[in-house]
């Protein structure tokens, strides 16, 4: 068995494809976040078949192991930003040698 997929289109990628497309229009959910944050970096293309992938799976777990859709809720999700947040600044502070008492932080506070 090969990694290779055949040229052609078939029902269900165009039904995924058009449904991460729709999903690109939307205002503020967890996949059209996912699909801002791809679509910003590798553009609009990409981001279709990025989403289109994710349902996919998303289907493939809720049919196959009977998984529920659980999406993260915004607190997760702000919760991994500010962590993500917090690595870039330390990363900065080493990057620059200033420890935390030079900036008159305490070391608990990062």
């Amino acid at each position: 068995m090969s990694n290779h997929i055949p040229k052609g289109s078939n029902r269900l990628k165009i039904a995924l494809r058009n449904t991460a497309n729709v999903i690109g229009n939307l205002k503020d959910t967890h996949l059209a976040n996912f699909f801002r944050r791809i679509c910003f970096r590798r553009g609009r293309a990409a981001a279709v078949s990025a989403t289109a992938r994710k349902l996919a799976l998303i289907i493939l777990n809720m049919v196959v192991q009977g998984i529920a859709y659980n999406p993260p809720t915004t607190y997760e999700f702000l919760d991994q930003k500010r962590k993500r947040k917090l690595q870039e600044i330390k990363k900065l502070l080493t990057k620059f040698n200033l420890t935390t008492h030079e900036l008159g932080l305490t070391t608990s506070s990062l």
